[in-house]
């Protein structure tokens, strides 16, 4: 009997040794926060990131996923490598898709820039560092990603994007976020 109760014990003990260990892997709040600060930064602060890239991340634990596309090879590696660097970061996958080559998709891209910005109830938006909607170009495809102050913004900015000669589709993915 005695044996049984000292088995039942260890095996309590085990588990909860396993269950604290799990546990303890998991940064705080806070610390998840701070990581997901300081990726949001490093990414934003990439010398060639811009209105045609779309950059995004997910935070699981100590491992962050890099999502999103972009226009060139290297601004995929950059990001990787900066985000490896951040303190907390374990480890990095890379799952940002680098956009075809096309002058096609050059030409759509520089098309829908003009229609956008260039309308007047958008064009306020091409005065940031790094304006918030990203237009995404693939294979004549089009993603607008980002942010936009109003639903009515965000329904001229999809306007804006149909009226481009040469695009097969577009998808609106703008979120409306009050300043």
């Amino acid at each position: 009997m005695n044996s049984h109760r000292i088995s039942i014990l260890f095996a309590l003990l085990a588990a909860t040794v396993a269950v604290s260990a799990a546990q303890s892997h998991q940064p705080s709040e806070r610390g998840r926060a701070n990581i997901e600060r300081e990726v949001r930064h490093e990414l934003v602060m990439l010398p060639y990131y811009g209105v045609f890239d779309n950059l995004a991340f997910r935070v699981d634990g100590y491992t962050v996923t890099l999502l999103g596309q972009v226009t060139r090879p290297t601004l995929k590696s950059d990001a990787e490598r900066v985000v490896k660097k951040i303190e907390g970061v374990e480890s990095v996958k890379n799952e940002i898709k680098v956009l075809p080559l096309s002058s096609m998709d050059d030409r759509l891209r520089l098309a829908l820039y003009r229609a956008i910005y260039g309308n007047t109830a958008l064009n306020r938006y091409s005065l940031r560092a790094v304006p918030p909607i990203h237009i995404i170009v693939d294979n004549g495809n089009v993603t607008l990603e980002g942010v936009v102050s109003s639903e009515a913004d965000k329904n001229i900015a999809n306007i804006q994007a149909n009226g481009v000669s040469g695009v097969f589709s577009v998808t609106n993915r703008l979120r409306v976020v009050k300043d």
